[in-house]
């Protein structure tokens, strides 16, 4: 059975830090694509950034130089630091896979960026 397990969401304040992480299990991690994607409240879900099996990375442009997304290979995670937040940031983290034809999602973790 595939898990996609999310931790690290909580309450920061504007310009506060925050770093995400997504354990998985029943994968073999090390050749799957992975991402973290978004949704806010009325909104559709956004992809924020994906790493590759290479650990080739790509970011939305409303996260580049904020937000950094890395892979553990031997401990089947990536991570997902969030710097400089913004209210804007505010939503559901979620943690995506894909590879062998297959895609897989995590549960969501809140991220809520308020003074």
């Amino acid at each position: 059975q595939v898990q996609l397990v999310e931790s690290g969401g909580g309450l920061v304040q504007p310009g506060g830090s925050l770093r995400l992480s997504c354990t998985a299990s029943g994968i073999i991690f090390s050749i799957y694509t992975m991402a973290w994607y978004r949704q806010a409240p009325g909104k559709q879900r956004e992809l924020v950034a994906t790493i590759t099996r290479g650990g080739s990375t790509n970011y939305v442009d409303s996260v580049k130089g904020r937000f950094t997304i890395s892979r553990d290979n031997a401990k089947d995670t990536i991570y997902l630091q969030m710097n400089s937040l913004k209210p804007e940031d505010t939503a559901v983290y979620y943690c995506y896979s894909t590879g062998l034809g297959r895609n897989y999602w995590g549960q969501g973790t809140q991220v809520t960026v308020s003074s």
